[in-house]
């Protein structure tokens, strides 16, 4: 029965991980609220365009944790973008609302406590630490618990270029994975080996299903069994060697032919030949035909003796 509830207990994790990562948003949002006043501390006199690094800064329990803010204005951020702020690629054309004239963008790299602040779901593991993106009003450089602004590229994605990655195991794909400011997770596809992409604000890293290496592997794909031959393919094999053998036939009946017509026509040549040679006949009619007959004879008859009468 034990094992029965255990077995219960995590198909509900499994079905239904929500409400467990709803519970661990209220403990990233007060981390966000804690370095984004660290953050603003080294916002004095700033320069507008310039990374201030406030990582310094940071209480000991936060060890490990790396913080930067820019200073941006709005509208200079949607005409050119900044196409280098840490790991971030902000492009042309995000636009942020409600308008304001000057933004602070604060970075967030959680390095070894990303798991803490991020818990993943059940079987995924993560390559790369969780990098956080988070835009605010900079009218108040002293102010704390500032809500974050409405964000959205509307040409192309802002781009994160992981700097440490960590390669999947053997048969494990690698994930984006985008946290976003309630605590909900959404997967997508890397880039690049390295790169994922986003149209606003929140929290990314690189994940990678384990479970997909405790599948066992697709069997090989078997070639199919010869098909016996048809009956029509024999029919079709008896009637060709028949008419093969009549076509044959023919052929040597012809050649036979054509070997005693040949032998023939030499006979009657050579007997032309050897009647030219010859004395001529002289022809004479008997009644109605033509035939040779001799001109005359050659000797006299003669007695045979002297004593004839």
């Amino acid at each position: 029965m034990r094992l029965f509830h255990l077995l219960f207990l995590l198909l509900l994790l499994r079905c239904f991980p929500a409400p467990l990562v709803r519970a661990q948003s209220s403990q990233a949002s007060s981390l966000d609220a804690i370095l984004q006043e660290y953050a603003f501390r080294a916002l004095v006199k700033p320069k507008t365009g310039t990374i201030y690094n406030a990582t310094s800064q940071l209480p000991s329990n936060l060890t490990g944790v790396k913080i930067a803010a820019l200073r941006l204005r709005s509208g200079s951020m949607r005409r050119k973008g900044f196409p280098s702020y840490n790991e971030f690629e902000i492009p042309k054309g995000v636009i942020v609302k409600p308008y304001l004239k000057r933004l602070v963008l604060v970075y967030q790299n959680l390095g070894n406590l990303s798991n803490t602040y991020y818990p993943l779901l059940p079987n995924y593991t993560y390559l790369a630490p969780v990098l956080g993106l988070l835009l605010y009003n900079a009218s108040n450089l002293s102010a704390t618990n500032l809500p974050t602004l409405n964000v959205n590229a509307s040409g192309d994605p802002i781009k994160v270029r992981f700097q440490d990655v960590t390669d999947p195991p053997l048969g494990a794909v690698a994930k984006c994975v985008w946290f976003d400011l309630q605590g909900s997770s959404n997967f997508s596809n890397v880039t690049g080996g390295n790169t994922c992409s986003t149209s606003t604000q929140g929290h990314f890293s690189i994940v990678y299903d384990s479970s997909v290496l405790l599948r066992p592997p697709p069997p090989p794909p078997t070639s199919p069994a010869p098909s016996p031959p048809k009956e029509s393919n024999k029919v079709g094999l008896i009637v060709g060697s028949v008419l093969g053998g009549l076509v044959f036939l023919v052929l040597l009946f012809l050649l036979l032919f054509w070997v005693l017509k040949f032998k023939q026509k030499k006979k009657i040549q050579r007997m032309e030949r050897a009647s030219e040679a010859g004395e001529a006949l002289h022809m004479a009619f008997v009644r109605d035909t033509k035939a040779p007959a001799a001109t005359g004879t050659r000797t006299q008859p003669a007695l045979e003796h002297e004593y004839a009468p």
